[in-house]
Protein backbone atom coordinates (compact mmCIF):
# COMPACT_ATOMS: atom_id res chain seq x y z
CA UNK A 1 0.00 0.00 0.00
CA UNK A 2 1.52 3.34 -1.07
CA UNK A 3 0.55 6.11 1.48
CA UNK A 4 1.98 9.67 2.23
CA UNK A 5 4.52 8.50 4.47
CA UNK A 6 6.17 6.68 1.85
CA UNK A 7 9.83 9.07 1.03
CA UNK A 8 10.73 9.63 -1.94
CA UNK A 9 14.21 8.69 -2.55
CA UNK A 10 15.95 11.22 -5.25
CA UNK A 11 14.43 13.91 -7.26
CA UNK A 12 12.96 14.94 -11.00
CA UNK A 13 12.35 18.43 -11.69
CA UNK A 14 8.61 17.99 -11.43
CA UNK A 15 9.41 16.47 -7.92
CA UNK A 16 11.90 19.57 -7.13
CA UNK A 17 8.63 21.75 -8.00
CA UNK A 18 6.71 20.24 -5.45
CA UNK A 19 9.17 19.74 -2.72
CA UNK A 20 9.98 23.95 -3.09
CA UNK A 21 6.27 24.50 -2.82
CA UNK A 22 5.70 22.62 0.32
CA UNK A 23 8.85 24.28 2.19
CA UNK A 24 7.42 27.76 1.06
CA UNK A 25 4.03 26.64 2.24
CA UNK A 26 5.16 24.91 5.84
CA UNK A 27 7.44 28.11 6.40
CA UNK A 28 4.11 30.52 5.97
CA UNK A 29 2.01 28.38 7.88
CA UNK A 30 4.20 27.96 10.46
CA UNK A 31 5.11 31.72 10.55
CA UNK A 32 1.54 33.01 10.55
CA UNK A 33 2.49 35.97 8.55
CA UNK A 34 5.98 36.17 7.06
CA UNK A 35 7.81 37.76 3.56
CA UNK A 36 9.91 36.60 0.89
CA UNK A 37 12.85 37.34 2.68
CA UNK A 38 12.72 35.88 5.65
CA UNK A 39 11.20 32.62 3.62
CA UNK A 40 14.49 32.64 1.52
CA UNK A 41 17.10 32.83 4.67
CA UNK A 42 14.37 30.44 6.50
CA UNK A 43 14.52 28.14 3.57
CA UNK A 44 17.71 27.99 1.36
CA UNK A 45 15.81 29.01 -1.32
CA UNK A 46 16.86 32.08 -3.30
CA UNK A 47 14.57 35.16 -3.55
CA UNK A 48 13.84 34.79 -7.21
CA UNK A 49 12.73 30.85 -6.28
CA UNK A 50 10.87 31.70 -3.63
CA UNK A 51 8.99 34.91 -5.55
CA UNK A 52 8.10 32.74 -8.24
CA UNK A 53 6.71 29.88 -5.86
CA UNK A 54 4.77 32.77 -3.98
CA UNK A 55 2.86 33.89 -7.45
CA UNK A 56 2.18 30.76 -8.15
CA UNK A 57 0.38 30.09 -4.52
CA UNK A 58 -1.45 33.38 -5.37
CA UNK A 59 -2.84 32.11 -8.32
CA UNK A 60 -3.95 29.42 -7.08
CA UNK A 61 -5.53 30.36 -4.10
CA UNK A 62 -3.67 28.83 -1.47
CA UNK A 63 -2.14 31.93 0.07
CA UNK A 64 -3.25 35.88 0.75
CA UNK A 65 -1.00 38.98 0.60
CA UNK A 66 -1.48 40.80 4.46
CA UNK A 67 -0.41 44.57 3.83
CA UNK A 68 3.23 45.40 4.46
CA UNK A 69 4.86 45.64 8.12
CA UNK A 70 7.77 48.19 8.70
CA UNK A 71 11.46 46.78 8.85
CA UNK A 72 13.35 49.97 8.90
CA UNK A 73 14.85 51.64 6.01
CA UNK A 74 13.43 50.66 2.49
CA UNK A 75 10.34 49.65 1.25
CA UNK A 76 8.07 47.52 3.81
CA UNK A 77 7.84 43.93 2.66
CA UNK A 78 4.86 42.41 1.72
CA UNK A 79 3.64 39.85 4.39
CA UNK A 80 2.02 36.33 3.46
CA UNK A 81 -0.32 33.58 5.22
CA UNK A 82 -2.14 30.99 4.25
CA UNK A 83 -5.86 31.35 2.94
CA UNK A 84 -8.29 29.40 5.12
CA UNK A 85 -10.32 28.73 2.53
CA UNK A 86 -7.85 28.00 -0.44
CA UNK A 87 -8.07 24.66 0.35
CA UNK A 88 -9.89 21.97 2.02
CA UNK A 89 -8.94 18.34 3.41
CA UNK A 90 -12.01 15.30 3.95
CA UNK A 91 -11.26 13.11 6.81
CA UNK A 92 -13.18 9.48 6.92
CA UNK A 93 -12.68 7.08 9.61
CA UNK A 94 -13.85 3.59 9.53
CA UNK A 95 -14.59 1.82 12.07
CA UNK A 96 -16.39 -1.30 12.83
CA UNK A 97 -19.58 -0.23 13.37
CA UNK A 98 -19.76 3.10 11.94
CA UNK A 99 -17.81 5.60 9.70
CA UNK A 100 -17.09 9.53 10.57
CA UNK A 101 -16.52 12.29 7.94
CA UNK A 102 -15.42 15.86 8.60
CA UNK A 103 -13.78 18.57 6.19
CA UNK A 104 -10.98 20.74 7.47
CA UNK A 105 -10.18 24.25 5.70
CA UNK A 106 -6.42 25.26 5.04
CA UNK A 107 -5.73 26.59 8.27
CA UNK A 108 -7.05 23.02 10.16
CA UNK A 109 -10.78 24.50 11.41
CA UNK A 110 -13.03 22.28 11.31
CA UNK A 111 -15.46 23.13 8.63
CA UNK A 112 -18.47 20.22 9.47
CA UNK A 113 -18.38 16.26 10.67
CA UNK A 114 -20.77 13.84 10.71
CA UNK A 115 -21.51 9.90 11.21
CA UNK A 116 -23.13 7.50 10.10
CA UNK A 117 -23.80 3.67 11.78
CA UNK A 118 -22.02 0.97 9.33
CA UNK A 119 -24.74 -1.69 8.99
CA UNK A 120 -22.06 -4.30 7.46
CA UNK A 121 -18.38 -4.35 6.95
CA UNK A 122 -18.24 -6.19 3.59
CA UNK A 123 -16.55 -3.68 0.91
CA UNK A 124 -19.19 -2.48 -1.01
CA UNK A 125 -21.35 -0.96 1.73
CA UNK A 126 -18.29 -0.02 3.28
CA UNK A 127 -17.76 1.74 0.13
CA UNK A 128 -21.23 3.28 -0.40
CA UNK A 129 -21.22 4.57 3.50
CA UNK A 130 -18.27 6.51 2.79
CA UNK A 131 -19.03 8.00 -0.64
CA UNK A 132 -22.75 8.79 0.86
CA UNK A 133 -21.41 10.89 3.91
CA UNK A 134 -18.30 12.57 2.22
CA UNK A 135 -21.27 13.59 -0.16
CA UNK A 136 -23.24 14.78 2.63
CA UNK A 137 -20.46 16.71 4.26
CA UNK A 138 -19.72 18.66 1.49
CA UNK A 139 -22.87 19.63 0.22
CA UNK A 140 -23.77 20.59 4.31
CA UNK A 141 -20.56 22.83 4.53
CA UNK A 142 -21.38 24.11 0.74
CA UNK A 143 -17.59 23.16 -0.03
CA UNK A 144 -16.25 23.89 -2.94
CA UNK A 145 -15.72 20.33 -4.76
CA UNK A 146 -12.88 21.55 -6.76
CA UNK A 147 -11.05 22.71 -3.74
CA UNK A 148 -10.32 19.69 -1.90
CA UNK A 149 -6.95 18.59 -1.98
CA UNK A 150 -7.76 15.25 -1.17
CA UNK A 151 -9.21 12.63 1.54
CA UNK A 152 -7.33 11.02 4.44
CA UNK A 153 -9.22 7.74 5.41
CA UNK A 154 -8.13 5.59 8.54
CA UNK A 155 -8.83 2.27 9.28
CA UNK A 156 -7.81 0.14 12.57
CA UNK A 157 -4.51 -1.74 11.87
CA UNK A 158 -2.75 -4.05 11.60
CA UNK A 159 -3.15 -3.95 7.63
CA UNK A 160 -3.00 -7.24 5.62
CA UNK A 161 -2.92 -10.62 7.02
CA UNK A 162 -0.76 -10.61 10.12
CA UNK A 163 -0.14 -12.97 13.08
CA UNK A 164 -2.41 -10.01 15.29
CA UNK A 165 -5.98 -11.08 14.76
CA UNK A 166 -9.07 -11.43 17.07
CA UNK A 167 -9.01 -8.60 19.03
CA UNK A 168 -11.82 -7.31 18.59
CA UNK A 169 -10.78 -3.76 16.89
CA UNK A 170 -9.54 -5.00 13.23
CA UNK A 171 -11.38 -4.52 10.22
CA UNK A 172 -11.45 -7.55 7.46
CA UNK A 173 -8.04 -7.33 5.52
CA UNK A 174 -8.05 -5.56 1.76
CA UNK A 175 -5.61 -7.89 0.37
CA UNK A 176 -6.56 -7.88 -2.68
CA UNK A 177 -7.03 -3.80 -3.68
CA UNK A 178 -5.35 -1.11 -2.23
CA UNK A 179 -7.37 0.33 0.03
CA UNK A 180 -5.98 3.98 -1.08
CA UNK A 181 -6.31 3.21 -4.96
CA UNK A 182 -9.70 2.00 -4.27
CA UNK A 183 -11.05 4.06 -2.14
CA UNK A 184 -9.68 7.31 -4.77
CA UNK A 185 -11.44 6.08 -7.49
CA UNK A 186 -14.75 6.12 -5.62
CA UNK A 187 -14.25 9.88 -3.99
CA UNK A 188 -12.73 10.88 -7.61
CA UNK A 189 -9.86 12.74 -5.20
CA UNK A 190 -6.04 12.14 -4.13
CA UNK A 191 -6.53 9.26 -1.23
CA UNK A 192 -4.19 8.62 1.81
CA UNK A 193 -4.91 5.89 4.37
CA UNK A 194 -3.57 5.06 7.20
CA UNK A 195 -4.62 3.63 10.91
CA UNK A 196 -6.10 5.92 13.53
CA UNK A 197 -2.91 6.17 15.46
CA UNK A 198 -0.57 7.82 13.18
CA UNK A 199 -3.69 10.17 11.49
CA UNK A 200 -4.35 11.39 15.61
CA UNK A 201 -0.22 12.15 15.34
CA UNK A 202 -0.65 14.08 12.78
CA UNK A 203 -3.62 15.83 13.53
CA UNK A 204 -1.90 17.32 17.08
CA UNK A 205 1.22 18.48 14.71
CA UNK A 206 -1.20 20.39 12.46
CA UNK A 207 -3.46 21.79 15.53
CA UNK A 208 -3.02 20.68 18.64
CA UNK A 209 -0.35 20.10 20.94
CA UNK A 210 2.75 19.02 18.62
CA UNK A 211 2.96 22.31 16.72
CA UNK A 212 6.09 23.47 16.41
CA UNK A 213 7.53 19.50 17.33
CA UNK A 214 9.28 17.91 14.85
CA UNK A 215 9.77 14.67 16.21
CA UNK A 216 7.50 12.95 19.17
CA UNK A 217 5.26 9.87 19.90
CA UNK A 218 1.36 9.51 20.27
CA UNK A 219 -0.47 6.73 22.44
CA UNK A 220 -4.06 6.83 20.73
CA UNK A 221 -7.14 5.45 22.49
CA UNK A 222 -8.57 3.72 20.25
CA UNK A 223 -10.62 0.58 20.21
CA UNK A 224 -7.24 -0.98 21.09
CA UNK A 225 -4.15 0.79 21.79
CA UNK A 226 -2.32 2.56 18.87
CA UNK A 227 1.10 4.29 18.71
CA UNK A 228 2.12 6.96 15.91
CA UNK A 229 5.84 7.94 15.88
CA UNK A 230 6.72 11.09 14.11
CA UNK A 231 10.01 11.95 12.97
CA UNK A 232 11.15 14.93 11.65
CA UNK A 233 7.59 15.78 10.23
CA UNK A 234 6.93 12.13 8.94
CA UNK A 235 5.49 9.46 10.06
CA UNK A 236 7.47 6.01 10.99
CA UNK A 237 5.02 3.69 8.71
CA UNK A 238 7.10 0.50 8.74
CA UNK A 239 7.95 -1.87 5.65
CA UNK A 240 3.90 -2.32 5.33
CA UNK A 241 2.63 0.03 6.98
CA UNK A 242 1.98 -1.56 10.46
CA UNK A 243 4.83 -0.08 12.92
CA UNK A 244 3.06 1.24 16.04
CA UNK A 245 0.80 -1.64 16.69
CA UNK A 246 2.03 -1.32 20.55
CA UNK A 247 -1.44 -2.87 21.83
CA UNK A 248 0.06 -5.89 21.14
CA UNK A 249 3.11 -6.11 22.89
CA UNK A 250 2.86 -8.47 25.53
CA UNK A 251 3.11 -7.95 29.15
CA UNK A 252 2.79 -9.99 32.16
CA UNK A 253 -0.59 -9.85 34.30
CA UNK A 254 -1.99 -11.97 37.24
CA UNK A 255 0.74 -14.53 36.30
CA UNK A 256 0.26 -14.77 32.19
CA UNK A 257 1.28 -13.04 29.52
CA UNK A 258 -1.15 -10.70 27.61
CA UNK A 259 -1.63 -7.78 24.69
CA UNK A 260 -1.35 -4.56 26.20
CA UNK A 261 -4.29 -3.17 24.74
CA UNK A 262 -6.46 -5.65 26.68
CA UNK A 263 -5.08 -4.03 30.07
CA UNK A 264 -5.16 -0.37 28.85
CA UNK A 265 -8.36 0.57 26.00
CA UNK A 266 -11.41 1.76 25.36
CA UNK A 267 -12.22 -1.99 24.71
CA UNK A 268 -10.77 -2.95 27.50
CA UNK A 269 -12.51 -0.60 29.58
CA UNK A 270 -15.85 -1.56 28.47
CA UNK A 271 -15.42 -5.45 28.86
CA UNK A 272 -14.22 -4.83 32.39
CA UNK A 273 -17.54 -2.95 32.87
CA UNK A 274 -19.72 -5.15 30.97
CA UNK A 275 -18.49 -8.28 33.08
CA UNK A 276 -19.28 -6.69 36.13
CA UNK A 277 -23.00 -6.28 34.89
CA UNK A 278 -22.50 -2.70 33.28
CA UNK A 279 -23.04 -1.87 29.77
CA UNK A 280 -21.40 1.89 28.15
CA UNK A 281 -22.12 3.39 24.96
CA UNK A 282 -20.74 6.43 25.01
CA UNK A 283 -17.52 8.32 26.64
CA UNK A 284 -20.02 10.37 28.78
CA UNK A 285 -21.61 7.50 30.59
CA UNK A 286 -18.20 6.43 31.21
CA UNK A 287 -17.43 10.33 32.51
CA UNK A 288 -20.44 9.62 34.72
CA UNK A 289 -19.30 6.51 36.07
CA UNK A 290 -15.87 8.24 36.71
CA UNK A 291 -17.78 11.35 38.60
CA UNK A 292 -19.44 8.97 40.61
CA UNK A 293 -16.43 7.23 41.80
CA UNK A 294 -17.70 3.71 40.62
CA UNK A 295 -15.54 1.18 41.99
CA UNK A 296 -15.40 -1.27 39.28
CA UNK A 297 -14.10 2.05 37.15
CA UNK A 298 -11.75 2.82 39.59
CA UNK A 299 -10.20 -0.37 39.72
CA UNK A 300 -9.35 -0.78 36.05
CA UNK A 301 -8.05 2.48 35.95
CA UNK A 302 -5.77 1.25 39.04
CA UNK A 303 -4.73 -2.01 36.88
CA UNK A 304 -4.02 0.62 33.74
CA UNK A 305 -1.45 2.53 35.73
CA UNK A 306 1.50 -0.25 35.42
CA UNK A 307 1.40 -1.18 32.22
CA UNK A 308 0.81 1.73 30.45
CA UNK A 309 3.82 3.38 32.00
CA UNK A 310 5.72 0.53 30.95
CA UNK A 311 4.61 1.22 27.49
CA UNK A 312 5.60 4.69 27.94
CA UNK A 313 8.97 3.17 29.26
CA UNK A 314 9.23 1.58 25.65
CA UNK A 315 7.95 4.48 23.75
CA UNK A 316 10.80 6.60 25.06
CA UNK A 317 13.69 4.58 25.17
CA UNK A 318 12.76 3.25 21.36
CA UNK A 319 12.22 6.86 19.95
CA UNK A 320 13.45 9.62 22.10
CA UNK A 321 10.59 11.46 21.46
CA UNK A 322 10.78 15.10 22.39
CA UNK A 323 7.43 14.32 24.16
CA UNK A 324 4.73 11.55 24.53
CA UNK A 325 1.08 12.36 23.73
CA UNK A 326 -1.34 10.40 25.45
CA UNK A 327 -4.92 11.22 23.70
CA UNK A 328 -7.91 9.26 21.87
CA UNK A 329 -11.42 8.25 21.55
CA UNK A 330 -11.53 8.32 25.56
CA UNK A 331 -13.22 10.98 28.19
CA UNK A 332 -11.03 13.97 28.85
CA UNK A 333 -11.56 12.21 32.88
CA UNK A 334 -10.42 9.28 31.88
CA UNK A 335 -6.98 10.47 30.09
CA UNK A 336 -6.23 12.91 32.68
CA UNK A 337 -6.13 10.03 35.43
CA UNK A 338 -3.93 8.23 33.62
CA UNK A 339 -1.93 11.46 32.99
CA UNK A 340 -1.26 12.15 36.68
CA UNK A 341 -1.27 8.62 37.69
CA UNK A 342 1.58 7.24 34.86
CA UNK A 343 5.04 6.45 36.66
CA UNK A 344 7.22 8.06 34.69
CA UNK A 345 10.52 6.00 34.72
CA UNK A 346 13.81 7.52 35.87
CA UNK A 347 15.94 4.72 33.62
CA UNK A 348 15.07 6.73 30.33
CA UNK A 349 16.63 8.69 27.84
CA UNK A 350 13.82 11.22 28.18
CA UNK A 351 14.88 12.32 31.64
CA UNK A 352 17.30 15.13 30.86
CA UNK A 353 17.78 18.88 32.00
CA UNK A 354 16.28 22.14 29.99
CA UNK A 355 13.51 20.45 28.76
CA UNK A 356 10.97 22.81 26.27
CA UNK A 357 7.66 20.53 26.86
CA UNK A 358 7.12 17.63 29.75
CA UNK A 359 7.96 14.02 28.76
CA UNK A 360 3.81 13.61 28.95
CA UNK A 361 1.07 15.48 27.39
CA UNK A 362 -2.81 15.47 26.83
CA UNK A 363 -3.55 15.47 23.35
CA UNK A 364 -6.64 15.69 21.15
CA UNK A 365 -9.56 13.47 23.01
CA UNK A 366 -13.22 12.62 21.46
CA UNK A 367 -14.89 10.36 18.99
CA UNK A 368 -14.02 12.59 16.10
CA UNK A 369 -9.72 12.01 17.11
CA UNK A 370 -9.05 9.51 14.25
CA UNK A 371 -11.26 11.86 12.24
CA UNK A 372 -10.17 15.29 12.06
CA UNK A 373 -6.20 12.98 12.40
CA UNK A 374 -7.85 11.70 8.44
CA UNK A 375 -8.06 15.09 7.29
CA UNK A 376 -4.92 16.69 9.11
CA UNK A 377 -2.92 13.76 6.70
CA UNK A 378 -3.50 15.40 3.19
CA UNK A 379 -2.93 19.01 4.95
CA UNK A 380 0.06 17.71 6.32
CA UNK A 381 0.73 16.20 3.23
CA UNK A 382 0.52 19.98 1.82
CA UNK A 383 2.99 21.47 4.14
CA UNK A 384 5.35 18.89 5.05
CA UNK A 385 8.50 18.46 2.10
CA UNK A 386 8.39 14.85 0.79
CA UNK A 387 12.16 14.51 -0.56
CA UNK A 388 15.18 16.24 1.56
CA UNK A 389 16.06 19.63 1.04
CA UNK A 390 17.98 20.70 -2.29
CA UNK A 391 19.68 23.56 -3.09
CA UNK A 392 18.69 26.24 -5.25
CA UNK A 393 20.04 29.17 -6.90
Amino acid sequence: MISMTDIVVGANAERSRNHNRQVVLGRIRAAGQIGRAEIARASGLSIQAVSNIIANLLEDGLIVEMGRRSAGRGQPPVQYAIHAQGGFALGVEIRPDAVFAAVLDLCGSTICAERTPLPATDRATITRSVVGLCDRVLTESATPRERVLGAGVVMPGPFGITGIKGSGSELLPWDDTAPDAWFAEALGVPVVVENDANAAAIAERIAGVAQGLDTYAFLYFGTGLGLGSVHKGRLIAGAFGNAGEIGHIPVPAAGRSVPLESLVSRLSVRRTLHDAGIDVSSGDEITRLYEERNPVLLAWLEAAIEPLSAAVTIVENLFDPETVILGGAMPDAILDHLLASVRLPTRSVSLRARRSRPRLMRGASGRMTATLGAAALVLNQAFTPQIAAQTQT
